[in-house]
């Protein structure tokens, strides 16, 4: 198969972040299929743009055996949530073009957020001579959880609009697939798919490359920890993760000398944090910066537990971060922060993690504790964790179910039509 993938956040070499969709562009490849890739220029985790690309409104280059068609992104994308805004719009309008130059696929995926992405997404499959199929993955509900966070009001026009072209997308689409049980709750219960049309690909784990790390003792001295107990955050520092909870448990755990709380990752709010830090005399909470995702594994397996954490919202108790999937693979115990479906899985599933009320920096520290204070029970919630992931959520075992998914729409579409005219 040919398979066109739109997704703004697609990671380029070297770069931090969520890689699920370069593993499955790598799995894919290797299972003899043809991927090509439409994504953004500017990097989500730090707002910058590589210099191999600058200066290019589409750039195409190959990227790990990759065709990846870079498109502009105005790079307000971290100065402020209006500069996001625009950022979504000019790499819509850059990807609708790439999308119109690329060759036909044979069938489109476009994931979300950002919510736009539907756009190129409907442009790569259905602006052609020959319309082919296409998938609209909601990795997060917007614009649910950006009204939720506070960046967005709920009876603005901006949230009118998104919501329509959220509907828009979910009908338009061929099939569209979701992250979390509670996605498929949500969207069904709005009337926005029906279950022949839902499908279901969690997030998951590259579990190879967070197996046996050997590189982890080095990791751990060069970054300084010690011999203390390092509880590890991974991910990005916006104001959905709420970081003032881990600030306000290295409050709590000052008498802690033998614990060290590690921050890696970068987002709008990092700055604030770290001078929070300052001001309050803080010398066991580390903000260490955006890490590459190929040494990500070394990190992890470096901490002896990992932390997840978000805003306390109802929005969130319906996401699977990604994370938690990395620490598991990774065999490392977990402290969560986060209510509903992730907690459903990590503690209730896996036997991986322990629960800590969310925005509780009291509680995140005490689970801390529990932790640093039980290591053989620690120890078991690592290999449960583990274990789980190997049996449920490998990437590999995620990546066919995926291309069974795909290749159920194109085998049957020698002439697909377009879609009626009432699903406007």
């Amino acid at each position: 198969m040919k398979i066109l993938v739109v997704h703004q956040y697609y990671l380029a070499p070297g770069e931090p972040g969520g890689s699920r969709f370069n593993e499955f562009a790598r799995l894919w490849t290797e299972a003899g299929h043809q991927v090509t890739v439409i994504a953004g220029s500017v990097s989500y985790a730090t707002g910058k743009r590589a210099d191999s690309v600058a200066g290019g409104f589409i750039v195409r280059r190959e990227e790990d055996g990759i065709d990846v068609w870079r498109c502009h992104v105005p790079q307000t994308y971290n100065r402020s949530y209006s500069g996001r805004m625009w950022a979504f719009f000019g790499f819509t309008v850059s990807a609708c073009v790439a999308a119109l130059r690329t060759a036909r696929p044979d069938v489109v995926v476009a994931t979300s957020p950002p919510l736009t992405a539907a756009i190129p997404g409907f442009v790569a499959a259905r602006c052609r001579w020959r319309p082919v199929p296409w998938v609209f993955e909601m990795r997060d509900l917007w614009p649910e959880s950006a009204i939720t966070t506070g960046v967005i009001g709920r009876r603005s026009m901006l949230a009118r609009v998104l919501f329509a072209l959220e509907r828009w997308a979910c009908r338009r689409a061929s099939k569209v697939n979701v992250l979390t049980p509670a996605f498929a709750d949500d969207v069904k219960a709005r009337g926005l798919v029906t279950d022949a049309k839902l499908c279901f690909v969690p997030n998951g784990a590259d579990v190879d490359s967070f197996t046996n790390c050997s590189a982890a003792p080095a990791v751990r001295r060069e970054l300084g920890w010690g011999t203390r107990f390092v509880a590890l955050y991974a991910g990005a520092h916006g104001r959905a993760n709420a970081l003032h909870q881990l600030v306000d448990a290295a409050d709590s755990l000052r008498e802690r000398s033998d614990i060290l709380i590690v921050s890696a990752g970068d987002g709008p709010e990092r700055a604030a944090l770290e001078a929070d830090a300052r001001a309050r005399g803080l010398d066991n909470i580390r903000f260490v910066g955006s890490i590459a995702k190929e040494r990500m594994p070394a990190v992890i397996a470096a901490a002896d537990a990992g932390l997840a954490v978000l805003q306390n919202n109802p929005t969130f108790r319906t996401v699977y971060p990604n994370k938690v999937f990395d620490y598991m693979a990774c065999a490392k115990p977990t402290v969560l922060a986060i209510d509903g479906v992730a907690r459903d899985l990590a503690c209730d599933q896996a036997h991986a993690a322990i629960f800590a009320e969310p925005e509780n920096g009291t509680a995140i520290a005490a689970a801390i504790c529990q932790l640093a204070d039980v290591p053989a029970a620690a120890r078991t919630l690592g290999v449960n964790g583990h274990a789980w992931v190997i049996a449920n959520a490998a990437r590999p075992v995620l990546a066919m179910r995926y291309l069974d998914i795909l290749a159920s729409l194109v085998r049957p579409s020698s002439a697909i039509p377009a879609p009626a005219s009432s699903e406007v």
